[in-house]
């Protein structure tokens, strides 16, 4: 069973910095690509970012380029997002997903999400 548990979301000011982390299960991690996605209140899914199976390479929604970074620990299953110079507009559930491209689908799976907060 496809398992995805992400965790580091919270609360923070205008200009701070957060880390998440979304640990995997059930699957060989290291052979797939992964990415990024988020929900914000009443609005669709984003795609933010994707990394393929290496890390060697990735990709970011122009509304996060510069400001947050994908990276992934295939020994620890383990994928990650920096986030730098939070915005208010970056309020939303911040969830993790199996399978590349830049897109929203999430038919190979997904986590449940960590809430990030963005608030003065």
């Amino acid at each position: 069973e496809v398992q995805l548990v992400e965790s580091g979301g919270g609360t923070v000011q205008p200009g701070e910095s957060l880390a998440l982390s979304c640990a995997a299960s059930g699957f060989a991690f290291s052979m797939y690509d992964m990415r990024w996605l988020r929900q914000a209140p009443g609005k669709g899914p984003e795609w933010l970012s994707t990394i393929t199976i290496r890390g060697l390479s990735t990709y970011d929604a122009d509304s996060v380029k510069g400001r947050f970074t994908i990276s992934r620990d295939n020994a620890k299953s383990t994928l990650y997002l920096r986030m730098n110079s939070l915005k208010p507009d970056d309020t939303a559930l911040y969830y993790c997903a199996r399978g590349g491209g830049r897109t929203t689908n999430v038919n190979l799976g997904r986590g449940q999400g960590t809430q990030v907060t963005v608030s003065s």
